[in-house]
């Protein structure tokens, strides 16, 4: 099961405010956040962020990951395929 872990970086002087979403594989992606964003775990970019990298990957039924917490993010999966 693939598993998505996301997690806010403040903004520094260069740059802006921005969250990482990788896998276990080393794939990631950096996405900024709306200019409204605070380091909330509930930010809706969390979510943006790892569906940002299933489209990048190529990985189907982004819309569909499963959402959970940890400290220092957001875990997200892909819910089990059902059986016939």
């Amino acid at each position: 099961m693939k598993a998505i872990k996301t997690r806010y970086i403040g903004a520094t002087d260069r740059r802006p405010a921005r969250i990482i979403a990788s896998d276990s594989d080393g794939n990631r992606i950096t996405v900024k956040t709306d200019s409204g964003s605070t380091h909330d775990p509930h930010d809706p970019n969390h979510r943006y962020a790892a569906i940002a990298l299933c489209h990048k990957m190529g990985w189907p039924d982004a819309e569909t990951l499963i959402e959970g917490g940890i400290k220092g993010g957001r875990v997200f999966v892909f819910p089990p395929k059902a059986q016939s």
